[in-house]
């Protein structure tokens, strides 16, 4: 087996934004949270398939708080990056901004870790590429997200 070049934090860096429409609002008139559910798995996805050059699948999604409504006609901007990984094993980063394209406000409704696992073609998991963390920042992140996966080992 070859071994795998390690690959930045940076380069898995993606994002999304769409804007909202009446189809996706709940019965209050907001966002549907299963809507925004959705997006921040995508946006994750997208990440760790960057990251790991192969498709991936969701296993896990550590928890998702939603502090803030979004409303119906403005914009949902997502960031995702990977911040962690294993031997097959991803988790990628999502943060959710909602934005009033108007006058530009822009909310934190949420952040989220999700886990995934890189496929090969045979949909068996695949090695993924070590990871680089190359600012204080990115090191306090990787620090940070290590701490979850040993409590996600533990439970």
């Amino acid at each position: 087996m070859t071994e795998l070049s390690p690959k930045p934090m940076s380069a898995s860096r993606t994002s999304l934004a769409q804007l909202m429409q009446i189809e996706q609002a709940n019965n209050q008139g907001n966002v549907h949270g299963g809507w925004i559910m959705k997006l921040v798995d995508e946006c994750g996805a997208l990440a760790c398939m960057r990251h790991a050059g192969h498709r991936v699948v969701t296993v896990a999604v550590d928890r998702m708080t939603f502090k803030q409504p979004i409303r119906i006609g403005h914009v949902v901007q997502l960031t995702a990056e990977v911040t962690y990984v294993g031997r097959t094993s991803l988790e990628a980063t999502v943060r959710v901004e909602a934005e009033n394209p108007i006058t530009g406000e822009r909310t934190h409704t949420n952040t989220a870790h999700l886990v995934y696992v890189a496929l090969d073609d045979n949909g068996k998991p695949a090695p993924v590429p070590p990871l680089v963390a190359e600012t204080a920042e990115e090191q306090e992140k990787l620090q940070q997200a290590k701490i979850r996966q040993q409590n996600r080992l533990q439970s």
